[in-house]
């Protein structure tokens, strides 16, 4: 069989065409090292997933050494379903350098809600880690079952249930309004 008749899933270009534009569209990705499972919201930059954490206030990174490989699953943004996961070379990028600079420019536009704005990348360097996670090989094909996990042990919490009164006290707002 020659590759004009090879089974698009089959082609590495396809793969890797695969890889970037569904991690690029995805907001977060679930990423494994010798941790659990997380899910991690990053950037794609130079052909790589990046992600920022392990510093007070962001995204614990358990599992995610500089030397190491990951498991990235990659998700549909639209239908919540897996769409392709992938072997990742970590490396840990040096503060400062301009590898760290370059992927914390990216970072930085996908960061919702820091505390400290634009003195963000600052703590970034002194306090965080970026990781670089470059793929090395992937898959379409995906494991049996749901691969559900019962949700890991967190500080945050659900909303409570507004008070009794609060839609009384809301109508009589506007009415003197």
């Amino acid at each position: 069989m020659n590759d004009a008749s090879a089974h698009p899933a089959e082609d590495p270009l396809f793969g890797q065409a695969l890889v970037e534009e569904a991690t690029k569209k995805s907001g977060l990705i679930w990423v494994r090292g010798t941790g659990p499972d997380r899910a991690l919201w990053h950037a794609w930059h130079d052909g790589a997933a990046h992600v920022v954490g392990d510093g007070p206030g962001e995204q614990p990174l358990p599992g995610l050494a500089d030397g190491s490989t990951a498991e990235v699953t990659v998700r549909s943004k639209d239908k919540g379903g897996r769409l392709v996961a992938w072997t990742a070379a970590v490396t840990e990028l040096a503060p400062g350098s301009e590898a760290w600079e370059s992927a914390v420019g990216e970072l930085k536009g996908k960061r919702l809600n820091a505390p400290d704005g634009e003195r963000m990348t600052e703590r970034w360097g002194r306090e965080c880690r970026v990781l670089r996670l470059e793929p090395r090989e992937s898959t379409t094909q995906h494991p049996e079952g749901s691969l559900a996990a019962a949700p890991l042990p967190t500080p945050a919490t659900t909303r409570r249930p507004a008070p009794a009164a609060l839609p009384r006290l809301l109508r009589r707002g506007r009415r003197r309004g």
